[in-house]
């Protein structure tokens, strides 16, 4: 596949075989698109049983890097369909087989790029891959430069390098970050290591869900790519930062440049505090929970006060905030060093909580 040899993919495909034969062909050019590199395969075991025509599963070990952009090859398992031929084993399927998945001792992923052929804009500090459109490739490519340039205005050590994948639906998002269905169906895009490692170089993209990208207004998309960008120049993925820390300083980021009243960007807390009663403490970690009907009411809470602690020093002590906390001190330490205590943010969170809801 590194050859990128058209004709040799579409060799492996059963004779007669022009879907799979396609698909083959069509892994050349998303090779070439992408400009995979350091691929390599080991074949793991073979999962659950054969079918009556012969094919089976296969667990594979894939290592493949996507060009200049990512520090390091993602490794990850993969799922691979053969099949019987004349003289030879054939390939029938590659990536996603979710019958087989179930019965995998470990979820495997299903590499966006093996499954299909991909639309692609990519630029040398940019590579968006979208399993639809030109159009829709363009646009989602439009709003990351957008993103990239809000995103920079405050971090403007990040060079701006990223990935962005978009499958064709929720489902194929899920199975492309090796998730049980309807883990993500209502996340309109998350940021992950590819291969789900929490390796220190483990390259880290920007996943779209393109079924909320699709019903989303232009702002509310730009909103959603310029959070997602904040963690990919920080590598949330691969960091231990606190995730009210970590979210909150991504929507401070995507929303400091919006106009709007605090009974919008704050609506949810709002009436999350109305129901509960005000937070006796910040938002913990198993509070950002993609399932809980209640998250986006924490994301604002965790906005709020990211937001306090930039009136209170500064937007530059908010950033060595986040930057000291993302190297390991402790939240606390990092506050005093920048003139706010711990405590005191927390009293101002819920006050300000308090006066909105009352």
């Amino acid at each position: 596949m590194e050859s990128r040899d058209a004709a040799a993919l579409q060799a492996l495909a059963p004779q007669g075989d022009v879907r799979s034969a396609t698909r083959l062909a069509a892994l050349a050019r998303n090779a070439r698109l992408l400009d995979l590199s350091n691929l390599s395969a080991r074949f793991l075991a073979q999962i659950g049983d054969t079918a009556e025509d012969g094919s089976w599963t296969g667990a594979v070990e894939l290592s493949w890097r996507t060009g200049e952009l990512d520090p390091s090859p993602a490794r990850a398992e993969v799922l691979f369909t053969f099949g019987p031929g004349a003289d030879r084993l054939t390939l029938t399927d590659t990536g996603a087989n979710p019958a087989a998945a179930n019965a995998a001792p470990s979820r495997p992923l299903a590499p966006l790029w093996l499954r299909g052929a991909l639309s692609v804009v990519s630029t040398p500090r940019m590579l968006v891959m979208v399993d639809g459109t030109h159009n829709r490739v363009e646009r989602v490519a439009r709003r990351v430069e957008r993103s990239r340039g809000v995103v920079r205005r405050v971090l403007p050590a990040w060079d701006g390098r990223v990935v962005v994948e978009m499958p064709s639906s929720a489902a194929d998002l899920n199975e492309t970050l090796g998730a049980e269905a309807g883990t993500y169906d209502g996340v309109a895009a998350v940021t992950a290591t590819v291969d789900g490692s929490n390796r220190r170089r483990a390259p880290v993209h920007v996943f779209v869900n393109p079924e909320v990208e699709a019903a989303a207004s232009g702002i509310g998309a730009d909103l959603v790519m310029r959070h997602e960008l904040v963690h990919v120049a920080t590598r949330v993925p691969t960091s231990s930062v606190e995730p009210w820390l970590a979210e909150g300083f991504a929507d401070y980021i995507a929303l400091r440049d919006v106009a709007q009243p605090d009974t919008t960007s704050l609506g949810r807390a709002i009436a999350m505090a109305r129901r509960d009663g005000v937070p006796a403490r910040l938002p913990a970690s198993t509070e950002f929970d993609v399932a809980d009907s209640d998250l986006q009411a924490i994301y604002e809470q965790a906005w709020l006060a990211c937001r306090i602690i930039a009136q209170r020093v500064g937007e530059e002590g908010l950033v060595e905030v986040y930057r000291e906390a993302s190297v390991g001190v402790p939240v606390a330490l990092a506050l005093r060093r920048v003139g706010l205590d711990r405590h005191e943010l927390v009293e101002q969170w819920q006050r300000r909580l308090r006066e909105l809801h009352e």
